[in-house]
């Protein structure tokens, strides 16, 4: 089965959802903002929807108040710089949304990896 990245949010929480992998996706974005000196802390039995907003929220926080360590928690998820420069930044909710999907996507990236090799 070949890694087939997803293209909305909740096409992402399904896939992570299907292969029984949603609890591994909280763990690592846990794990990484932790990383970032950012904590996420997610329980574990989140649902999905606040899941996403929890993310969203944080890097909305971030992004108004807390720029270098914004673009540190991107370097460290390795958040990929060429479609963060494709996002459109007039409106920052939606920006905030737009990158909690690139966050979670990578994060995903990285879980589904991991469990298959």
């Amino acid at each position: 089965m070949n890694y087939n990245p997803p293209v909305t949010i909740d096409a992402l929480i399904s896939q992570a959802e299907e292969e029984h992998l949603y609890f591994k996706l909280i763990e690592q974005a846990n794990k990484d903002f932790n990383l970032a000196n950012e904590a996420l802390d997610a329980p574990m039995d989140i649902f999905p929807f606040e899941f996403q907003h929890l993310v969203k929220d944080k890097i909305y926080k971030l992004l108004q108040h807390k720029f270098t360590e914004y673009l540190n928690l991107l370097y460290i998820i390795d958040v990929s710089e060429a479609e963060i420069k494709n996002l459109d930044g007039s409106d920052l909710m939606e920006l905030a949304e737009q990158v909690a999907f690139l966050v979670l996507k990578r994060e995903w990236q990285k879980v589904w990896f991991r469990n298959k090799y």
